[in-house]
């Protein structure tokens, strides 16, 4: 080959990237200024993610080895069984940058959740064989409330990635079936192992779309043998993780977990709830979560069946808005860009035509989406009974009082901690915290749910008759009892606390004042017989 032809060849390479990147620009731009105003507003992550920071704690603490348990989230820690990669990685940058957890969990999230957009923009271009669809399905995803809450906040750190190793494989396995190039078989494999390693909901996201890739675009043989090289070879790349952890605690510490947190067969309810909608709960959001279902019966009515049994099987399977949103983007897309658009394009009488209705629909999707999307980024949204979107489970005063409890207390003292601020306080504190569900789902279903019941009981005691009566009716003797001042969450619900819980707590003779600032107050049990005595 000549310069000039290897010249040539590279010119239209270049050509190529920029005209993608064109229309990929729009969804980028969203999420960049999303992330942007969510930085702006929240000085700490929302939610939270100490439980995952502690852990690549102790992952580096250990030598990079897995740990048997992790300390501090309830009395005598909770099983290690999660997928590692993330804390492994979290660790090495931790280590290699000495970032403060906090602004990992600010900042790692968020531009994750910019990268992914590429994976799917591929996806959506290959898929639906369009550009302008692709674009708008990308621009759609960036600025959905459903997907900017899971993986921005603090838990993005791992869900975050999860969502891009999963769009990428998805891709991978489109170009394998599709186009039946066995060389995207070992892409596939690695990032279906990165995703086993990584979440398992997400991991369970990846099977289910690659196996309707397998059905809808290669149902043979040899398509079969490709997706099961994928899928069980990414279960035994991931053996180094999953046959450590039951060495160590048995197969049981797997099936225990399921359906904590929801399962397979979730979303049935999903699916109820659109089909009785009331119809002055409509919002923005409700409206925009209805437009996949018009853009489904449009698409079944021209006999296109991949979309909706995509969107409806993640549904069923999964039941998470977030996975439910992503396949109803590509809908969106279709249903405005076609049905939508040959309707205007029809029934106008100014003549419009196709890149009318592209251009009108990126600008409208842009301004109406990326409006609203801020606003649920910067909590300016009642997302859910009334409370803020994108709460933060912890502010600077517990910070403040979180170093108090490390520097002032001794390391096997034991607290309870009314709030969502309890998720942070083990790994900010190293102090055990006595009550919460978090990582507990690892014992299983009775273990898992005490905690969650016992944590939702303490937090809405409002004296001091009912935290003492509480904390003896379940056999709980802490050293310290820690209490938020003013407004604070419970599993992300807003809470207004008034001074009559401090009032009668500084009253009774069972608790004393040790430290307090203007958003949190810390009592010593006394004549408590707990470890920290």
């Amino acid at each position: 080959m000549t310069e000039q032809n290897l010249a040539q060849n590279s010119t239209v390479h270049e050509q190529g990237y920029k005209r993608e990147f064109l229309w990929l620009a729009p969804a980028l731009l969203a999420s960049v200024l999303i992330f942007y105003f969510y930085l702006r507003s929240h000085p700490y992550p929302s939610f939270g993610a100490g439980l995952y920071l502690l852990i690549a704690e102790r992952i580096s603490e250990a030598g990079y080895a897995l740990p048997k348990t992790i300390p501090h989230y309830t009395e005598g820690g909770v099983p290690f069984s999660y997928p590692p990669l993330m804390f492994y990685a979290v660790a090495v940058i931790r280590d290699l940058t000495g970032l403060d957890p906090i602004a990992v969990s600010r900042f790692l999230p968020g531009v994750v959740t910019i990268l992914y957009l590429v994976p799917l923009y591929l996806l959506a271009r290959d898929l639906l064989d369009s550009r302008p669809q692709a674009a708008l399905t990308s621009l759609v995803v960036a600025v959905s409330p459903p997907i900017i809450q899971w993986h921005v906040s603090a838990g993005g750190i791992v869900r975050a990635p999860a969502f891009l190793f999963a769009l990428s494989g998805i891709y991978a396995g489109l170009r394998l079936y599709r186009d039946r190039d066995q060389r995207w078989v070992v892409p596939s494999l690695a990032l279906f192992t990165l995703t086993v390693l990584t979440h398992p909901v997400y991991t369970v996201f990846f099977a289910l779309s690659y196996f309707l890739l397998f059905l809808e675009f290669d149902r043979t043989l040899w398509g079969l043998t490709r997706g099961a090289v994928v899928g069980f070879g990414g279960i035994l790349l991931a053996a180094p993780w999953w046959t450590q952890v039951m060495a160590m605690h048995g197969v049981d510490v797997f099936t225990a977990a399921a359906g904590t947190h929801g399962g397979i067969g979730g979303g049935i309810p999903s699916v109820s709830a659109l089909l009785h909608v009331k119809l002055r709960s409509l919002f923005v959001g409700t409206v925009w979560s209805l437009v996949p279902v018009l853009g489904t019966a449009y698409l079944l009515k021209e006999r296109r069946f991949f979309l909706p049994v995509w969107f409806v099987a993640v549904t069923v399977a999964i039941g998470k808005a977030r996975f439910s949103m992503l396949v109803g983007a590509f809908i969106i897309a279709v249903f405005l860009l076609e049905a939508v658009g040959a309707w205007l394009k029809r029934e106008s009488p100014f003549g419009v035509g196709r890149r009318e209705i592209v251009t009108a629909s990126l600008v409208v999707i842009a301004t109406v989406g990326l409006a609203s999307g801020a606003m649920y980024a910067t909590s300016d949204v009642d997302a859910h009974a009334g409370s803020p979107s994108l709460p933060q489970f912890i502010t600077h005063d517990d910070v403040q009082a979180m170093e108090w409890a490390e520097k002032n207390t001794k390391p096997s003292a034991t607290f309870v901690v009314q709030g969502d601020a309890a998720e942070w306080f083990p790994q900010q504190t190293h102090r055990t915290m006595l009550v919460g569900p978090w990582g507990v789902e690892w014992k299983g279903h009775q273990p898992y749910n005490r905690q969650l019941n016992l944590f939702r009981d303490i937090s809405s005691c409002n004296s001091a008759h009912c935290m003492s009566q509480t904390l003896s009716k379940a056999g709980v003797n802490p050293n310290y009892v820690y209490l938020p001042k003013g407004k604070f969450t419970v599993r992300g619900m807003q809470y207004q606390r008034t001074s009559q819980l401090a009032m009668s707590m500084h009253l009774s003779p069972k608790y004393r004042t040790v430290y307090e600032n203007d958003g949190v107050i810390v009592f010593e049990v006394m004549g408590g017989k707990g470890p920290g005595e």
